[in-house]
């Protein structure tokens, strides 16, 4: 059984395998740029733990996974073109590379790519992927409306936020694993519980990152330090603040949410409002009581222990994260 640093490994070899250059290059070197700048391939390791741990053989979905990555970078190239990005992954962003244009069109393909690709193999399953990678998709999508919603929103209340996350990021992690258990036949029980692994898990891994984007380590997590806040987006520590904050505090972190990014001063004194109101202890148990979620549902599936490990490997590995 492998472990699921193994995954990993096995799932960034089959990716470095692949050939993305086709005429016009100009459509296709943007692809293979995004593709190997690098990330943590954790949504495409998710869908070979699954199926190893529904089926014994993670080698039966690795085009599931390359489906799932291609998609997920095609969300990340727009993304960025969407928040006017200079870094992804510590590089240069493609539509600074390039052009918008360019991240447009390449993005686009990238999306149309990963259609072609996820049927591969396991073309018996192919309307039952289909279906879950279609709701999945649009889901994400519904995702970034409400995040981009949320810019000109004033106010975001912690239950908008946690559904906004839900959909933008956490069920891409539970799709991936659910394409995994698809091609390993799992039954329908066990196929809900695993989705709904993935999706506390993904809680956890967008609060998680909201955090380090306030107080991580900038050159280690490959984005401007306070980049979240100085662009006024609302991420679970400004939904925090506004339920736990005075009405003084409020008026100051609203005005200060309204000014334009390169304000001087706005990163630091929102996070002394942040700190004040101790946000990033309250951030952190609502990682850890959704992580505990988590954990109790992967401990419902019909499977034994070893076949679980890579994945209890994985939440550990989300909690302890600094990138």
């Amino acid at each position: 059984m492998k472990n699921f640093l193994a995954l990993s490994q096995e799932f960034k070899s089959f990716l470095e395998s692949q050939t993305w250059i086709e005429e016009p290059k100009g459509l296709y070197e943007p692809i293979e740029y995004i593709l190997k700048i690098g990330g943590k391939r954790v949504r495409p390791s998710l869908c070979l733990a699954s199926a190893q741990m529904f089926s014994g053989n993670s080698e039966i979905a690795l085009n599931q996974a390359l489906a799932v990555e291609v998609f997920h970078n095609f969300t990340l190239m727009h993304d960025d073109i969407m928040d006017d990005a200079p870094l992804r992954r510590g590089q240069t962003t493609v539509h600074e590379k390039w052009d918008a244009n360019t991240g447009i069109l390449s993005g686009d393909a990238m999306m149309i790519l990963s259609y072609q690709i996820l049927p591969r193999k396991a073309e018996v399953h192919a309307l039952e992927l289909l279906n879950t990678f279609s709701q999945t998709a649009i889901d994400v999508c519904r995702g970034q409306q409400m995040d981009i919603d949320f810019e000109s929103e004033v106010e975001v209340s912690l239950d908008q936020y946690l559904e906004m996350i839900r959909l933008k990021t956490a069920v891409l992690l539970s799709g991936s694993l659910d394409l995994g258990a698809i091609v390993a036949e799992a039954d329908l029980s066990d196929r809900k519980l695993i989705r709904d692994f993935g999706e506390k898990l993904g809680l956890v891994f967008q609060i998680q990152d909201d955090i380090l984007d306030a107080y991580g380590d900038a050159e280690l997590f490959g984005k401007k330090e306070g980049g979240d806040i100085d662009a006024n987006k609302k991420t679970i520590l400004f939904a925090l603040a506004l339920q736990h904050s005075n009405e003084s505090q409020k008026k100051e972190l609203l005005e200060l949410y309204s000014s334009p990014a390169g304000t001087a001063g706005k990163i630091e004194r929102v996070l002394e409002i942040y700190n004040s109101l101790h946000l990033r202890h309250k951030a952190e148990q609502m990682m850890q009581e959704y992580h505990q979620k988590a954990l109790q549902d992967l401990q419902g599936i019909l499977v034994n222990a070893e076949a679980k490990a890579p994945l209890f490997e994985l939440a550990v590995l989300l909690m302890e994260r600094t990138v």
